[in-house]
């Protein structure tokens, strides 16, 4: 792991298209502003942490086709 001391107001580049910026510290939390393509995805790890297990699950209890076919006709 990489470890950066920033003050307010400087920035981390990631590659070429990725910029991590200390916008506010207050207290003990720091605001970070991030600025990348829009198609990359950025989430908090707890919400990164919840899809994978989403998914994970999804694979787990597969639901048989006719079963999603009723679903949608509904």
């Amino acid at each position: 792991m990489l470890v950066l001391t920033r003050k307010l107001g400087e920035s981390i580049a990631i590659d070429d298209h990725i910029k991590v910026v200390v916008v506010q510290i207050k207290g003990k939390q720091v605001r970070l502003g991030i600025q990348a393509p829009k198609e990359t995805k950025i989430h908090r790890e707890e919400i990164y942490t919840a899809i994978q297990e989403q998914n994970k699950e999804s694979v787990r209890s597969p639901v048989a086709m006719s079963q999603v076919s009723k679903i949608l006709k509904g």
